[in-house]
């Protein structure tokens, strides 16, 4: 970026600077080619619930294959339906 970045205006509060950047180019005030990448590894993705009716039976043989692997049987199916999904 060639051109002076504009200097930030001070907030009030988060929403005013919600307000800000929904209505602003970042590149008027943000040297994007100078940014750089960063990790954020503690992020948990977001999750929802869902109910899931399953036989009894085929969710005792969960837990169980779940227990030999000594993990929480929930865990265990979201492991699996990840794996199938890829």
């Amino acid at each position: 970026m060639s051109k002076q970045a504009k200097p930030l205006p001070t907030f009030a509060d988060e929403a005013e600077e919600r307000r800000f950047w929904e209505a602003t180019d970042s590149t008027d005030h943000i040297d994007w080619s100078k940014a750089q990448k960063v990790r954020l590894p503690n992020l948990k993705p977001s999750t929802a619930s869902i109910s899931l009716r399953l036989p009894v039976s085929l969710l005792e043989q969960i837990k169980i294959a779940a227990n030999k692997r000594d993990m929480p049987y929930q865990s265990l199916i979201k492991a699996w339906l990840s794996e199938k999904v890829q």
